[in-house]
């Protein structure tokens, strides 16, 4: 069962948009990458750094003591920066698909959610649609509401992962053709809601809780198939030795995280400014009480 967490908005389509993003005109290096480059997967850039989480973990004990039945994780925290990151730069939710350069409707973020932690479980699809007014309170509560709902039943019972069961079943000369098919209605935009609502290959960014099976982040690649831009891979909260501002040593609780990231959709310059961002919220994560439309002030 994959659960879409928020409706779609109905918005104002203009001539070459798509039902998922409005067209974008696109500078000239861009345009020209665009066609030169047409993969998602020859234009990945990796970006792989460590979060502080010090201020994070302290904040996280304090609030889950005040709230022992909404207890929050720092892969809830992760999720809600993110979202907030995505809202005040959004050059990284956009996505290039039929050579044309597009700007989401709205901030999605996907994960995958193991139904037991066992090696033959199964494994579902989640996808998060936050608005301007969540908090880490609504955004957590929504995720631990979902996750419970999926790991109800050990296998699927409804949305992309039903769907993809039974394109699993038919037989190889008919899924060749039909998956054919979908490539084709991709590239142009006119896939069906059936076909994308609840894919995380069509979602602003799609993470991987590594940390939750006791996994440092790694490289994950991009697909070719669907508009997902960014994918991002959380690591597991260990001790680690840091140096400080003032050029002393101390004892930190730190993340590995992982970004692999379209080149096409911003420069690098952009990207690390937007890792700045998340960096600070890290650091300030009393940040995270408030909307993700607020603006944060940061001085970048």
């Amino acid at each position: 069962m994959s659960e879409q967490i928020r409706k779609h908005k109905k918005i104002k389509r203009n001539f070459g948009d798509r039902r998922d993003g409005r067209r974008v005109k696109a500078p000239g290096l861009q345009t020209v990458m665009g066609y030169l480059l047409p993969k998602r997967t020859d234009c990945e850039v990796y970006l792989n750094d460590k979060l502080d989480a010090t201020e994070l973990v302290a904040y996280l004990e304090k609030r889950n003591a005040d709230h022992p039945d909404e207890k929050a994780t720092v892969f809830h925290c992760a999720v809600t920066g993110m979202a907030r990151m995505v809202k005040e730069r959004p050059l990284l939710n956009r996505f290039i698909q039929g050579y044309r350069l597009y700007e989401r409707n709205e901030i999605s973020i996907s994960f995958v959610v193991k139904r037991k932690f066992a090696d033959n479980a199964e494994e579902s699809l989640m996808v998060l649609t936050p608005s301007d007014e969540d908090t880490l309170d609504t955004i957590s509560r929504k995720i631990i509401g979902d996750v419970k709902e999926t790991r109800k039943s050990e296998h699927a019972t409804g949305g992309i992962d039903e769907l993809l069961d039974k394109f699993a079943a038919l037989p190889r000369f008919v899924l060749i053709p039909v998956i054919r098919i979908i490539r084709w209605l991709d590239f142009w935009g006119i896939n069906p809601k059936v076909l994308t609502d609840g894919d995380p290959n069509y979602t602003t960014i799609l993470c991987s809780n590594l940390g939750s099976i006791r996994c440092p982040s790694v490289y994950h690649h991009l697909n070719n198939y669907g508009t997902n831009s960014i994918m991002v891979t959380i690591g597991t909260l260990h001790k680690e030795e840091m140096i400080m501002p003032d050029g002393s040593t101390q004892l930190r609780d730190v993340i590995d995280i992982g970004a692999t990231l379209d080149e096409r959709i911003a420069d690098g310059f952009y990207f690390a400014k937007s890792l700045r961002l998340m960096k600070h919220i890290f650091a300030h994560p009393e940040m995270l009480e408030l909307p993700i439309g607020t603006p944060s002030g940061f001085d970048y």
